[in-house]
């Protein structure tokens, strides 16, 4: 009997971002190691509230932000923090609709003003996205019809019911999403990059188990996955 087997799984708490990932490397773990990681994926929002209030878990896995104010706060173990995975912002709009120039700011402007709602999330990258929109001053011009997904759910499933007409999300949380064609690639103005970052949860009595799986996810035996799943390993030493 593998000692392994009588553990209990460890907990791992994510933002939707990174749960198929996750998932796919939580079953690598298992097999490689015999150690089981339950996971949960909630909304970013939703998980660093409950980390907060002080609910156990081993492992988070966050964007890199809400990673370094829980840290902060004292529910993160600082020192124990490595980024993940980084993943760029993606449009789409519904299966079978022409698909729209995106190459230059101009298109994709003339393609949100003739836009009749637009979606994005409440994650980092839907943040990041009205950040830019302020910036270019088209805001306030658009506001009335932008549309904000609820925590948890993908901008993805509005577009394909057809409750928005373009939506803006992580890709990781798009590239296997049903009745959606991703536009080609956004222009350099409007790329938005999000590093998710994995930590270990204070207190947690398997501290160091909860490290070694953090470093299986940012091992080059998880690169692969990561590409395949609309993300991209960090860099070294980030």
């Amino acid at each position: 009997m593998n000692p392994s087997d009588s553990l209990p799984p460890l907990r791992c708490i994510s933002s939707m971002a990174t749960r198929q990932l996750l998932t796919r490397l939580a079953r690598q773990y298992r097999q490689a190691t015999g150690i089981e990681v339950a996971l949960e994926s909630v909304g970013g929002v939703d998980a660093a509230r409950r980390l907060a209030a002080g609910e156990a878990f081993d492992v988070a896995v966050l964007a890199s932000d809400a990673v370094a104010g829980l840290v902060a706060s004292g529910h993160l173990a600082a020192g124990s923090e490595a980024v993940v995975a980084l993943s760029g912002l993606a449009a789409a709009v519904a299966e079978g609709r022409p698909a729209p120039r995106t190459d230059t700011l101009a298109q994709l402007l003339r393609l949100l003003g003739e836009a009749g709602a637009i979606g994005y999330s409440t994650g980092p990258s839907g943040k990041a996205l009205l950040e830019r929109l302020r910036q270019w001053g088209v805001l306030e011009a658009l506001q009335p019809r932008l549309v904000q997904a609820p925590p948890g759910q993908p901008v993805a499933a509005m577009v394909a019911r057809g409750e928005v007409d373009i939506g803006f999300q992580q890709l990781s949380e798009m590239v296997h999403s049903p009745g959606i064609a991703l536009l080609a690639e956004l222009p350099p103005e409007a790329r938005i990059v999000t590093a998710f970052t994995a930590a270990a949860c204070v207190p947690s009595p398997r501290s160091d188990e909860a490290c070694a799986f953090i470093r299986y996810l940012c091992g080059a035996q998880a690169a692969e996955a990561k590409q395949e799943e609309g993300m991209s390993p960090a860099p070294v030493g980030s």
